[in-house]
């Protein structure tokens, strides 16, 4: 049996692997930073083997919650991820599975790996209504790629949807695929409606270096994207840099940053509202928004989420809210569950790709639902 982790996004340290059923692993630390929880790594040679596989160190992840009532996923050609039975006790987190192929990839949530990321752009940039352009590079020397999807030319609206700030919120890029397939698909009448009216800057992936490495929320320096906003440098955070000052040349009508919380097993909005001197009828915006993406979705939901920031409060070094204030518009953050959605469980797979790709297509039906009443 053989444990490797030398692919994108692969975290695991193999402290013992003499037996199959007591193979003790750990998760390894974000460079420079404290955050762990992230894990992706390949077991060869186990087939009809009834393995347990032991995460000796979770009790010290960031957020030691988010295994209650967690199940891992695996996958056998890194197409098709599944749940498998998972246990949280005694600090540590027990993978049970007995593996049907030779080899067998497991992970904290399905991997968005970077030849699919680049699949994606260049599906995307196939499309006459679509730009792709190179905002800079990230400090491992990876590309920060910006989709521009119809004419900013004529557009009375600009509309940024970004995802991955935290690298290891590997949903998040996968609702960015359904939005973009959305947008591209000439035949759909919403996506029509929307670009002869919005351009939209899409970022399907904030932090390229922080997904290769595996890490869970932080850059190649330990820098955690969404609280560099206030004061971004191209020393430490160049992806916030960056995006920040496309932004001031476009302008921000709709902002939309995609996530995954790793506690919550929902999919729900989190917005600016303790920004000071924020527009009353931006949150008024956010609550229609998310009336509508309840009545279109049901997979989405408003009763259970963060609580509000008091009045001046908000944490302004967050892209939502300093979206919100620089701007004066509607901005939102989008989170997704690591688990399963408890409002409508998924006994193989859990919350998917599949999943988050159709939550990525009815934000943009609530996006059309509000879209006069932008600005």
């Amino acid at each position: 049996m053989h444990i490797s982790t030398r692919f994108d996004s692969g975290n695991i340290e193999v402290i013992k692997a003499t037996s199959p059923d007591d193979v003790q692993l750990k998760i390894r630390v974000d460079h420079g930073s404290e955050f762990l929880q992230w894990f992706h790594f390949r077991v060869v040679g186990a087939r009809a083997q009834p393995l347990t596989l032991k995460l000796v160190n979770a009790a010290q992840a960031s957020y030691p919650k988010g295994w209650e009532n967690y199940r891992a996923v695996a996958s056998y050609d890194r197409q098709e991820w599944f749940r498998v039975p998972t246990s949280y006790e005694g600090g540590v987190l027990k993978i049970q599975h007995t593996p049907e192929a030779d080899s067998v990839y497991y992970a904290y949530f399905a991997p968005y790996s970077h030849e699919r990321h680049q699949d994606l752009l260049s599906r995307s940039q196939r499309s006459p209504r679509c730009r792709l352009e190179l905002l800079g590079r990230t400090l491992d020397g990876r590309d920060l790629d910006l989709l521009t999807i119809g004419d900013p030319a004529r557009a009375e609206r600009a509309c940024w949807i970004i995802a991955r700030q935290h690298p290891g919120e590997s949903m998040a890029e996968w609702l960015i695929e359904g939005v973009l397939d959305r947008l591209l698909d000439e035949h759909d009448p919403v996506a029509r409606a929307l670009l002869e009216r919005a351009a939209f800057y899409v970022v399907p992936n904030m932090n390229p270096d922080g997904s290769a490495r595996g890490h869970l929320r932080t850059n190649a320096v330990g820098a955690n994207l969404n609280r560099e906003w206030e004061t971004p440098t191209m020393e430490r955070s160049p992806e916030v840099f960056l995006v920040r000052e496309r932004m001031r040349a476009t302008g921000v009508d709709f902002f939309l940053d995609v996530h995954g919380d790793e506690g919550l097993p929902y999919n729900f909005i989190a917005g600016p509202d303790g920004v000071p001197g924020l527009r009353r009828e931006v949150l008024a915006l956010q609550q229609e928004y998310e009336r509508a993406l309840t009545r279109l979705c049901p997979d989405f939901q408003t009763k259970y989420g963060y609580p509000r920031a008091a009045p001046g409060k908000a944490n302004m070094t967050m892209a939502t809210n300093h979206v919100a204030d620089a701007f004066q518009c509607l901005s939102m953050t989008l989170e997704q569950p690591f688990k399963d959605n408890a409002d409508a469980p998924d006994p193989r797979y859990g919350w998917s790709p599949t999943r988050c790709r159709t939550l990525g297509v009815a934000t943009l039906d609530a996006l059309y639902a509000v879209f006069d009443d932008l600005r």
